[in-house]
């Protein structure tokens, strides 16, 4: 199973030496207010961006340094948003996360969209979707790619509560089989529910690191949100609000 590694990664007005480890078996949420930099971690933790300084390995290679269809079938990237310049069926959409390998696997494509909660979509297009149906099949469409690791920046931000659950279960599951997965959440609950860590940005910096109970401190978010907040880990589900 492949580990994933950033040392001091930094970007110019975005991060500023960040260090994680990304390890099998682990679902970590990435989480911090707007302009935190969460999404520019998961991208660069893609490859998709470029560093000022520091490294990203993959199994202690340099990611720069393995040719992108190596890249691409170890790592799935789920962008923040997805669209489509045509009007396609959605299984030809989940079909092309199966470009890095050269095939059509069908297996393959059909559990990703049992997974993502996107089977009963298959047939339809996906300029027919709603926006929370869409989500779901962008997400079916790195899943048929079958990476060791997944980054997914606010997959659940346009999901109803029905589905905020499922996708965040698919993610534990992903990652539950041994396989990797990098979340950036908005939702606190749901990273206290589903994550193994947790990582809080704010202004480009890591501010804090560990469980979901070290770091979703009171005095720890307030001082990075800004606000008053209640936190109470015990609850089922867990509760945090912010007065």
């Amino acid at each position: 199973m492949s580990v994933l590694r950033g040392s001091g990664l930094t970007v110019e007005h975005r991060l500023s030496a960040v260090d994680l480890v990304l390890e099998p078996g682990e679902l970590v949420g990435v989480i911090g207010p707007n302009g935190a930099g969460k999404s520019t971690l998961l991208s660069v933790l893609a490859g998709l961006q470029p560093l000022a300084q520091g490294v990203v390995t993959l199994d202690q290679q340099p990611l720069e340094s393995l040719p992108a269809r190596q890249r691409a079938r170890q790592i799935g990237y789920l962008a923040q948003s997805g669209h489509s310049a045509w009007a396609l069926q959605v299984e030809d959409i989940v079909a092309m996360g199966r470009l890095p390998w050269g095939d059509a696997d069908a297996c393959a494509i059909a559990q990703a969209l049992r997974d993502s909660g996107a089977e009963a979509l298959r047939g339809r297009r996906i300029d027919a979707l709603s926006g929370g149906e869409q989500a779901r099949v962008w997400l079916a469409r790195v899943l048929a790619g079958q990476p060791q690791l997944l980054l997914a920046d606010e997959p659940v931000a346009s999901l109803d509560l029905y589905y905020q659950r499922a996708v965040m279960q698919t993610l534990r599951g992903f990652a539950d089989s041994g396989r990797s997965a990098l979340v950036a959440l908005h939702d606190l609950a749901l990273a206290a529910r589903y994550c193994d860590r947790l990582l809080l940005l704010a202004d480009g910096r890591l501010h804090a690191a560990g469980s979901p109970a070290q770091v979703l401190q009171a005095d720890l978010l307030q001082a990075v949100y800004g606000l008053p907040v209640q936190v109470d880990l015990q609850a089922q589900p867990p509760h945090i609000s912010f007065r």
